[in-house]
């Protein structure tokens, strides 16, 4: 363990053998870090926070502090960060609230670049990617292998699904399916299926295909949600990711991102054109 001479440690944090403390961090009593972590300088964790091994944490970091919410009375809450995740300059980390859950989470293989602000309650997946100053308010959810663009805010509990990709300086006030593009100002709207992150990340032809079809049966047709649902639920085949991106769909509270392209009916003579697009 390497901890500099301007490092301010509690004696009761916990630390494992080969954690790295740079200059002028400051470490609470009720921290853990597990081995081969290292903190950058001036990097701040406090509270009941948990961080696993082999995470990178750079300068100015900030993690464990108080939630920014009203409501908060100083209760004994947690924030839990996985292993091998890379934290940029001037990440901020919330712990949570009692009435949201106890605990903010961050999973394994996560990429936070600079700027990035993750809130009270919010719940983090595995490697995702947040580029600079994207911000979660609380309550939020981001299923793995996302990808949030920079400068995005996202309102309180709005859910991504996983695969999922956000364009840079969007808003976004609804859920955005597993599997699909969300890109837009004020508010951002769905823009076809991730079908370039699906590809890379070893998905075959014929499930891109099947969620292609799920997406426009749900988003491009005429018909209701519900009838578009339940015409998906009564396919003979249907694939897992179909199963799932239905499954999140009938989950939402805050409603869905809605498709940004016009609807097209069955027979019309586009509806090949715009589906090579999505």
């Amino acid at each position: 363990m390497t901890i500099h001479a301007t490092a301010v440690v509690h004696p009761k944090a916990v630390l494992a053998d080969s954690v790295d403390i740079g200059p002028y961090a400051v470490i609470g009593e009720n921290v853990t870090i597990e081995a081969g972590t290292t903190v950058g300088s001036h990097v701040v964790i406090e509270g009941r926070t948990d961080i696993g091994e082999d995470c990178k944490i750079s300068p100015f970091v900030s993690i464990g502090t108080s939630p920014q919410h009203f409501r908060y009375q100083g209760e004994d809450t947690l924030v839990t960060i996985g292993r091998n995740n890379t934290i940029r300059e001037f990440v901020t980390v919330n712990r949570a609230t009692e009435f949201g859950g106890g605990v903010t989470k961050i999973g394994d293989n996560n990429l936070l670049m600079a700027y990035v602000h993750i809130a009270h309650d919010c719940l983090l997946g595995n490697h995702i990617l947040m580029a600079n100053a994207a911000t979660l308010a609380g309550h939020i959810s981001i299923g793995d292998h996302a990808v949030i663009g920079g400068l995005v805010g996202i309102h309180q509990y709005v859910r991504i699904g996983r695969f999922a990709m956000v364009g840079g300086c969007s808003a976004l006030g609804q859920d955005v399916p597993p599997f699909t593009r969300a890109a837009g100002g004020y508010r951002a709207h769905l823009i076809g299926l991730n079908s370039v992150g699906l590809s890379r990340n070893g998905f075959s032809s014929e499930t891109i295909q099947s969620l292609k079809s799920a997406y426009r049966t749900l988003f491009r047709s005429d018909l209701k949600q519900t009838e578009s649902i339940q015409m998906l639920r009564d396919a003979a085949q249907n694939t897992a990711e179909v199963s799932e991106l239905v499954q999140f769909i009938e989950g939402t509270k805050r409603g869905i991102c809605r498709s940004g392209l016009p609807k097209v009916t069955n027979g019309d003579e586009r509806v090949e054109e715009l589906t090579a697009r999505l």
